[in-house]
């Protein structure tokens, strides 16, 4: 990246923060906005910043944004709270991921005769996680039950982990170089599924407790337990790629551990995600629209944009209504939560290190849908989530006695505020 785009990414950073109070009262979320930046600055649009989506910057952005994402997002999720207090949320990543991805395989089969059964195991697994920040109007806002907001922040913050190893098993079995049945994707595999969760489960846990016992005996400083657990995240990733397992596997258990078993409260993990992981995603969203979207424009293929709207539509919505069949909600919520399963993050991080990482037959056609469903979901997701939000919050104001209304405990979130307080502190904002 020359100097003058440097100079000119940077600039558009500081020109949103500057407006960016003014802009949450619009129908436009921050991810669009740096989309359409990204768009403009890059090959797409003005061509003041040329970066193609091999290039070196890219795939470090996005190793460190994953394995930081993945940590920190386990290490919030309060598991023993989630198995008792909140059932649709596991509903839908219990059954709701899984029916996703074989619905996703199938349609794709169809949809892409050429695809190989695995080639289009990939792409269902790719566009299987969802990311509640494109629809961040959704789950701050007061009306909407908090059952209802915590079921989709839950869900986006684990069904990354939960699909990752779906994913990489998939990019092995459809690689040109990897033979079903293969002594070396066997042996692959094993190490990947066994070791990386098998590091990051004792990493975390032992991180855990040296930060606990430092802090009871007053060894560290706030602002320096932040930096011990990031850096616990980095040692997830690098011991497990060490030992020849996956580091990305590695930092999602690790952060599960961490969070489950700590004993002290960890206000940086809440405050990391509201402030360093808001800026990496937003850098994320910038590259996106930089290198990946005008590569996805190139490659289009009327194919690609049916598959990208029945990803959004049927492809997530038909799994989750089935997932929360006998749970008591009733039609408008079950549709309100299968709308609400945008693709962002996630998707765009995974392509990137898979599409690197593997030799694939049908890589441009994946990389196609892939951004073109991210680009379709940051734009529908993010111009629905206020008014389908509001829509929603009156209509389950009319119903009585209803499962939506079912008293929870706090936001299942470690270091954070309770729900409810952290609504009325962000519309304060």
């Amino acid at each position: 990246m020359e100097i003058l785009g440097l100079a000119v990414v940077v600039a558009g950073y500081l020109a949103f923060a500057l407006v960016s109070g003014r802009i949450e009262r619009w129908p436009v979320t921050a991810p669009m906005v740096f989309v359409a930046f990204g768009f403009l600055v890059g090959p797409g649009g003005f061509g003041v910043v040329d970066m193609a989506p091999g290039h070196e910057f890219l795939h470090i952005v996005a190793e460190l944004t994953l394995v930081l994402v993945l940590f920190a997002d386990a290490a919030r999720i309060d598991l023993k709270r989630v198995r008792e207090d909140h059932n649709l949320p596991a509903r839908m990543l219990v059954l709701g991921l899984p029916l996703a991805i074989a619905l996703g395989t199938g349609i794709a089969i169809a949809v892409f005769p050429d695809f190989g059964f695995w080639e289009a195991a990939l792409l269902a697994a790719l566009l299987a996680p969802t990311d509640a920040a494109l629809g961040q109007a959704v789950v701050s806002n007061p009306a909407v039950p908090v059952r209802i907001r915590q079921a989709i922040n839950i869900e986006s913050g684990l069904n990354d982990g939960i699909a990752l190893p779906a994913v990489l098993l998939f990019a092995a079995l459809a690689s040109a170089h990897g033979a079903t049945g293969s002594d070396d994707w066997v042996s692959f595999g094993v190490l990947q599924v066994t070791l990386g969760p098998a590091v990051g489960a004792v990493v975390g846990f032992l991180g855990g407790r040296l930060i606990d016992n430092a802090a009871e005996h007053k060894w560290i400083s706030e602002p320096y337990q932040g930096m011990a657990i990031l850096a616990l995240a980095g040692l997830c990733y690098l011991l497990a790629e060490a030992v020849g397992g996956n580091g990305f596997i590695a930092a999602f258990v690790g952060g599960m551990a961490f969070g489950n078993f700590i004993r002290n409260e960890c206000d940086f993990l809440f405050e990391f995600m509201e402030t360093e992981g808001q800026i990496l995603m937003l850098i994320t969203f910038l590259v996106f629209g930089l290198a990946l979207l005008p590569e996805g424009i190139a490659g289009f293929d009327w194919a690609h944009l049916a598959y990208a709207v029945l990803s959004l539509t049927l492809i997530r919505m038909a799994p989750i209504a089935l997932s929360l069949l006998g749970s008591g909600v009733r039609l408008p919520t079950i549709a309100f939560l299968g709308w609400f399963g945008p693709r962002g993050l996630a998707s765009i991080l995974f392509v990137l290190l898979i599409l690197e990482e593997a030799e694939i037959r049908h890589a441009q056609d994946i990389l196609s849908v892939t951004v073109l469903t991210v680009a379709l979901s940051t734009l529908l997701h993010g111009l629905t989530a206020a008014p389908l939000a509001t829509a929603y919050a009156r209509a389950v104001s009319r119903m009585d006695r209803c499962e939506e209304k079912k008293p929870v405990a706090d936001m299942p979130l470690r270091g954070g505020m309770p729900d409810t307080e952290l609504s009325s502190n962000r519309d304060r904002q």
